[in-house]
């Protein structure tokens, strides 16, 4: 394997006696050499100071083959020229890796049940490490804040490159942000966590290697969201800008060259409308145009790069311009390739993970599917490790139907507290999960700040039929016809048709929930439906009752506000008051307006973010949040249960994972980069 010494600022800062090979660190074992300033991970000098020492470089033998199978790629330099002068040196867990194989992944169908593998070659500014406590550098080398959280400067390092060789830098910040996360052309309404309590930042770039972020007022979480979000803060605009009308004057007659529209349709094409890191690419919405562009994806920093993507499935291969290296010098990442296949069919997932044809999953994966992975957990040479959730299983009633009368009946909070009371927690954990979750109300965070009163968590959980029927009472459902149902207060037929999806809860939950409702009078039936088919009716109103796993960690909460505004989550969360959501946005021109409490959470999540986690006034904020929250019951909780996470033991340097979550975005703390396959 060749080896070249990287030239660089921080090596001819050392000492000319410093030329020792460097020792190969690991978590496991240190070899003496001290920590850093960030667990597991050292900026070169550091490591290099450190380990006394100075690091020499290899990459992947098969570098110049799977560099070839990027179209659009041109020939592949030297490795000194592809690594950043500054590389992020990381330690992995338990063994310098060796390169090459095939990640086999299993995601539910294009954009439904992908994050867990999207985060596998994740990348952003910074992330969280597997403590998930402490934010360490990632694409960014280091980062400030000034005094009150108004202004946040990062360092990017210098030499880092796209996978397509071009170089990386500041001005790909403020063009992801300028350019699309405020253009309304690419996406109809900016994100929450690009604005302040409503209102954009501006970008600042006084060199290419620094970006500054000033916020119109503090936003402390905004860090964390760039920790823990799978939107990245940049994009490249030598790339995506030259579709751009605003940015090049020949974008459209280029796009129309190549049989688009114009440009921003290529733009569309590449990007997607939506912050969304997942929508398919030019070879699967543009398979007849794509040979006409100048390359099937866009250009990443992430650690592979797809080459094939269509209905079926993608398969990816490792970005040789990736700005990670081991402690041996060796860059990163291991794993060659990636290939990623799509079924929707519950069962066929589960066996396909026994017959051991998948190296890593977690997503979609529910408790009660547990045991059937444990038979063949010894036959299949592969382990499943049970952690806990961050997220709560939920039901919401959908308080702006397009059912005049249905709105009524969801938006009385009786009918709320009935539904709650009705449920029969205790037999749900028991029966759906072993008896190994939390009967627990939703209230937002996770796990609960201590500015919580604990009595939320079970505010409205006791088992109490008789209370549901009195309150069903109270609101003028009768069963009129005597079918043992329970009517509308108008007379109308009512049956809550509940549909969910696997990837959101465990079916065993939802069926016994609806068996639960059904014995207070209110008909309930239960229809299992794919994941694109349930966001798609929450989406246009359709649904009666949303049911998914919610709830943040407070540090989220801090950037992103989602959970508390209408429709309580993103498209891919559990939702409810669409026409609230559409009021809110409209500034009130249409949608139907929202009662006070819901615009009291808007203004308070909006002050919560201003304010420093653990001050007086932040708690306070924060308790206020959550009793508007639960004593309004929007959301309903059920059980908070552990989930499966299934690696074949072939996969190495896979560590024990803190959760079973999305909310820090699955594998991104657990650095998925310095996995390798043992075969």
């Amino acid at each position: 394997m060749k080896r070249i010494i990287i030239p660089s600022i921080a090596l001819a800062a050392l000492s000319t006696s410093v030329f020792a090979a460097c020792p190969q660190v690991t978590v496991d074992n240190a070899m003496g050499v001290p920590a850093g300033a960030y667990p597991q991970q050292y900026e070169l000098a550091e490591f290099q100071s450190a380990a006394n020492c100075t690091l020499t470089f290899s990459g992947n033998p098969a570098a110049e083959a799977l560099n070839g199978r990027i179209r659009g790629n041109p020939a592949l330099p030297s490795l000194a020229q592809r690594i950043p002068q500054e590389p992020l040196v990381v330690a992995p867990y338990s063994a310098i890796g060796k390169y090459g194989g095939t990640l086999d992944v299993l995601s539910n169908a294009t954009e439904a049940g992908t994050s867990d593998f999207l985060s596998v070659r994740h990348v952003n500014l910074v992330r969280y490490s597997d403590d998930l406590q402490t934010i360490v550098p990632n694409i960014a080398k280091s980062w400030s804040w000034n005094d009150d959280f108004t202004q946040l400067t990062f360092k990017l390092r210098k030499g880092h490159k796209w996978s397509d060789g071009a170089p990386f830098s500041s001005a790909d910040v403020k063009y992801w942000y300028d350019n699309l996360a405020l253009n309304s052309n690419v996406i109809a309404k900016p994100k929450d966590y690009v604005l302040v309590a409503g209102k954009p930042m501006t970008v600042d770039t006084p060199d290419a290697q620094t970006v500054i972020f000033n916020l119109p007022s503090p936003k402390p979480g905004l860090l964390a969201h760039f920790a823990t979000s799978f939107a990245q803060g940049f994009q490249p605009k030598h790339f995506l800008g030259k579709w751009d009308p605003e940015l090049n004057a020949d974008a459209d007659k280029m796009a129309q060259a190549a049989g688009f529209e114009n440009g921003l349709a290529v733009l569309s094409a590449y990007f997607g409308n939506s912050d969304w890191t997942d929508t398919p690419s030019p070879l699967l919405n543009s398979p007849q145009k794509v040979a006409k562009l100048p390359a099937d994806v866009v250009p990443t920093l992430e650690s592979h790069i797809t080459v094939a993507d269509s209905t079926e499935g993608r398969h990816l291969v490792a970005n040789p311009y990736f700005h990670m290296v081991d402690t041996a010098g060796k860059q990163l990442p291991y794993i060659s390739e990636q290939d990623e296949i799509y079924i929707n069919e519950n069962e066929v997932r589960l066996l396909k993970l026994v017959n051991s044809e998948v190296d890593y999953k977690s997503q979609s994966l529910q408790l009660p599917s547990v045991p059937q992975l444990l038979d063949g957990r010894e036959k299949g040479d592969y382990s499943i490790d049970l952690r806990p959730e961050i997220t709560l299983s939920s039901f919401g009633f959908n308080v702006t139907s397009e059912n005049p009368e249905k709105r009524k009946v969801f938006g009385d909070l009786r009918f709320r507290q009935a539904m709650s009371v009705a449920i029969n927690r205790d037999e749900v954990n028991e029966v759906a999960f072993f008896g190994m979750g939390n009967p627990a109300q939703y209230i937002g965070f996770s796990p609960a700040p201590s500015f919580v009163d604990a009595k939320w968590s079970k505010y409205k959980t006791e088992y109490d039929v008789k209370a549901a029927n009195a309150l069903l009472d109270q609101i003028g459902m009768k069963d009129i016809d005597g079918d043992k149902y329970r009517e509308l207060p108008n007379g109308e037929k009512l049956v809550l048709n509940i549909q969910y999806s696997t990837q959101g809860v465990a079916g065993q939950m939802v069926e016994l929930v609806a068996q639960h409702w059904s014995s207070v009078g209110v008909k309930t039936t239960v229809k299992e439906v794919t994941p694109d088919e349930y966001r798609s009716a929450q989406s246009s109103n359709q649904l009666d009752v949303v049911v998914w796993r919610k709830s943040q960690p407070i540090a989220i909460v801090l950037g992103n506000n989602e959970l508390w505004v209408p429709p309580f989550e993103n498209y891919f969360g559990g939702r409810v008051g669409m026409l609230w959501a559409e009021w809110v946005d409209s500034n009130g021109s249409s949608g139907v307006e929202p009662p006070a409490y819901v615009k009291e959470l808007i203004s308070d999540v909006n002050a919560f973010q201003s304010e420093s986690a653990g001050t007086a006034a932040s708690d306070a904020l924060g308790s206020k949040l959550v009793q508007n929250m639960v004593e309004n019951l929007l959301f309903i909780g059920v059980v908070q249960a552990p989930a499966p996470i299934y690696h074949r033991n072939a996969l190495k340097n896979f560590t024990d994972f803190k959760t079973h979550s999305y909310e820090y975005y699955r594998t991104y703390p657990y650095r998925a980069t310095q996995w390798f396959l043992e075969e």
